[in-house]
């Protein structure tokens, strides 16, 4: 793993850093970019420093070197790895070094005693922490130091260095694993040899040497983790889960070695269950971890999906780059069959490119010249050249990832109960073994020694601490492979207990591409001078109804001219000056609040139009109504089985519309029993959700994440429907990216199993602990089968929780 820099914490790269003396202390900085000289010379102490070239060396500064390193800013350097330079900002980091919930609890209490730090999260499952801090009260490299000071190194997050730290992890554990294994069958020979008879010969002591020999090597290297941790622990004041592990181990072997050094004829030598507790320990932890990586695979798939290489045209040329070094107007060649790098523009040729993670699209989408494409989608065919317009974290797909982290590291109110928990699982792990170890003291020795050493192995809060975590990982990695985007991990506990449903029509439950049905004209004008005039004055609005009447004016090759004064009021209509006339284009009851009048003729044929499902706008001019156009949308294709499937599970259903009550009852006729109210502005939505709480309900608002927000940021869980791109909408804890009605139910499906498991995977953790525990301090359990015990319970956590992965498969 790379050496965090001494000033701003990140990874330092061979080629341009350097090694600085700073208060007679050697610390490695990253490629000058961490610092000025002026602030390091006077503020940190800088003594001296040397160049560190790409093979290692060190070589002398150049006396230009000052100049240089001024030129650089500690925000470029970190742009790359937070999510904002702002003054609060937040980072991913990689930790290595955790594996139980009490390291997780750790990590967090000892960080939100640093000052600065707004918060700080770990993921148990990826072992990652997201770290939000102050920068005008501190800097990351202190927070970075104050992690190391309690044994915990980290590095910025991304997934090659995921990928490089896991399978060192790996193999760290298989070749102690390894060591541990032969160590064990060795001294399984010398256990049958002594339980056949050899303890009583002339050979008992030889043999116990050699036990020794084999043991002391195994504890020291296959053992190292469980030391380590716990000696930093103690040297920290906290009690770390590996303690008990450690105490257990240490204890059973320095009896042995009293043994085997006094030469006691009454002792017996456990240097076997040292060795074959320590395996069985570190065999667990490995399929622990393979067993985490399998059930975290979609969200292994998603990170997978970013090309770690880009193909830049550099005058005519074509040349292949990191896509680190890939910047925004770059021309970016994709090749058929590639996976396109950047989001960006089409500039040059044409394919067809397979968008399905994005959008839920199966068929591939034809794109050409001035087509949008995005990071992550596939190549067909044909190859093309894309002008670069976002690149890394800014991408669609790096927004899905960050999305799947951030509810990945947030922490549902179910686990924050957990949480509280864990801290006393070691000291309860410490009375009881030391109850255990009192209690058969007064009857023998080694009889206490191997109960207190089952009680201490055995008792351990892994999987109940991973009971919430695992679930909400796998649940939101196999949510966004599925469009379905969970921005925090307390949405999944809400969704669950949702009461009522809240949905917006307009966009929501309808397609949202309203078009003009029918222009009518109560003057002299036209229905083509109507509609041209009704266009002139849309042509500066961005609603829905305005989009419909221009793309009417368009289809007439209608010739729209300049307006002056333009004016809106939200939900109610548009006004607007053109060629010396006053022209307003707006409801019912926005015009008869202006004092407009509407005839009975009028109003006859409004009544007539909303029975058949279509929405008037009015066009007034010179003080009277002079036409209406009619509106129509119509319900998207799942919107009546998703209703259907909601109402079956109990859940009230309520749609809310601006429309009047009578199209909003005839376009929502088909979904049967449910509330309906109509001219509902979009200010006053938020009210409607907050008086179905007050009668203490549980909402869930379903919107469009624009005009919807306050409703969606009021409901208790937000959910937005949203393009493949568009997927950062702040309102909204869930956005539905592939923008399907029917991913509602599955979301509240996915949210009642993850729950379900929840309380499943706590109910075994705890059950686990209340059946063995017991059993060994009454002395029924070796420190044998506690080792082969131990694991199980967290294998059981996992593989319950892979489960909900099964969901979208049935």
């Amino acid at each position: 793993m790379s050496i965090p820099c001494y000033h701003c914490g990140l990874p330092v790269q061979h080629a341009g850093s350097f090694t600085a003396k700073v208060a007679d202390e050697n610390h490695e900085f990253c490629c000058f970019g961490c610092q000025t000289v002026c602030e390091t010379i006077h503020n940190a102490g800088l003594q001296s420093f040397y160049l560190k070239t790409p093979e290692g060396e060190h070589l002398a500064p150049p006396p230009s070197l000052s100049a240089e390193l001024a030129s650089y800013d500690l925000d470029e350097v970190q742009s790359d790895y937070v999510d904002k330079l702002d003054d609060i900002r937040s980072i991913h980091l990689l930790v290595e070094g955790i594996h139980c919930a009490a390291c997780v609890w750790l990590i967090e209490h000892s960080l939100a005693k640093q000052q600065g730090v707004v918060s700080a999260e770990v993921n148990l499952t990826s072992k990652r922490l997201r770290l939000k801090w102050d920068n005008r009260l501190t800097t990351l490299s202190t927070l970075l130091q104050a992690l190391g000071r309690i044994g915990y190194a980290a590095v910025p997050f991304d997934p090659d260095t995921a990928e490089g730290a896991l399978a060192r992890r790996h193999r760290s554990l298989l070749y102690r694993m390894a060591f541990a294994g032969f160590a064990m069958m060795n001294m399984l020979w010398i256990s049958i040899a002594l339980y056949s008879g050899a303890d009583q010969g002339e050979f008992k002591n030889w043999f116990h040497w050699i036990s020794f020999l084999i043991a002391t090597p195994t504890l020291l290297y296959a053992g190292y983790p469980f030391l380590r941790n716990a000696l930093l622990g103690l040297r920290r004041r906290y009690l770390t889960m590996d303690l008990p592990i450690a105490i257990g181990a240490v204890t059973t072997y320095g009896y042995s070695t009293y043994v085997t050094i006094t030469a006691s004829a009454l002792g017996h030598v456990y240097f076997d269950t040292v060795v074959n507790f320590l395996f069985v320990i570190l065999v667990g932890r490995y399929l622990e971890a393979i067993s985490k990586r399998e059930a975290l695979s979609a969200t292994s798939r998603l990170l997978e999906l970013q090309p770690k290489l880009a193909t830049v045209m550099i005058d005519g040329l074509a040349k292949v780059v990191p896509i680190r070094a890939v910047k925004i107007g770059d021309l970016v060649l994709v090749k058929p069959g590639e996976k396109i790098p950047v989001d960006g523009v089409l500039t040059d040729g044409q394919s067809a490119v397979d968008e399905s993670m994005l959008t839920g699209e199966s068929l591939p989408v034809v794109k050409k010249n001035s087509d949008q494409v995005v990071a992550g989608s596939i190549n067909g065919e044909g190859a093309f050249t894309v002008k670069v317009q976002q690149v890394l974290r800014n991408t669609a797909l790096a927004k899905i990832v960050s999305l799947m982290e951030d509810a990945q590291a947030s922490k549902a109110p179910i686990q924050c109960t957990a949480d509280k928990i864990v801290p006393w699982f070691v000291v309860v792990t410490l009375t009881l073994a030391a109850a255990t170890f009192i209690y058969w003291y007064q009857f023998d020795f080694e009889k206490a020694l191997l109960a207190a050493t089952s009680v201490l192995i055995i008792t351990c809060p892994c999987a109940f601490g991973m009971a919430t975590p695992m679930s909400v990982a796998v649940a939101t990695g196999v949510a966004a492979h599925h469009g379905i985007l969970i921005k925090q991990g307390a949405a999944l506990e809400y969704l669950s207990k949702v009461t009522h449903f809240v949905f917006d029509k307009t966009g929501t439950l309808t397609e949202g591409k309203l078009r003009v049905v029918t222009v009518e004209s109560f003057s002299v004008l036209s229905e083509d001078r109507l509609l041209m005039l009704a266009g002139a004055v849309e042509q500066h609005s961005q609603h829905g109804i305005a989009k419909a009447i221009l793309a009417e004016s368009a289809a007439r090759d209608l010739t729209l001219s300049p307006i002056t004064d333009f004016s809106s009021s939200a939900g109610q209509g548009v006004q607007a000056s053109l060629n010396q006339q006053h022209v307003l284009l707006g409801t019912q009851s926005w015009l008869a609040e202006l004092g407009f009048v509407f005839t009975d003729i009028v109003l006859n044929r409004i009544d007539s139009l909303e029975h058949q499902g279509i929405s008037c706008v009015f066009m007034a001019t010179e003080g009277q109504i002079v036409g209406l156009i009619g509106v129509a949308d119509q319900l998207r294709p799942d919107a009546v089985s998703m209703i259907n499937d909601l109402q079956q599970q109990g859940i009230a259903i309520t749609v809310l519309s601006g429309d009047k009550q009578a199209v909003v009852g005839a376009i929502t006729a088909e979904l049967g029993d449910i509330q309906r109210q109509a001219e509902v502005l979009p200010k006053d939505k938020a009210d409607v959700v907050r008086a179905l709480q007050n009668q203490g309900v549980i909402v869930a608002m379903v919107g469009d994440g624009v005009n919807d927000a306050p409703a969606l940021i009021q409901a208790d869980v937000g959910i937005a429907l949203a393009s493949g791109t568009d997927v950062s909408i702040e309102s909204a804890d869930i956005v539905l990216s592939h923008n399907e009605l029917r991913k509602v139910t599955e979301a509240r499906r996915l949210a009642s199993r993850t729950l379900s498991t929840i309380r499943q995977n706590i109910v075994l953790s705890i059950s686990y602990n209340i059946i063995m525990v017991p059993l060994a301090m009454m002395g029924l359990v070796n420190p044998l089968i506690a080792a082969i015990t131990m694991p199980i319970s967290s294998l059981l956590v996992i593989g319950n929780a892979a489960r909900i992965k099964r969901l979208f498969k049935g």
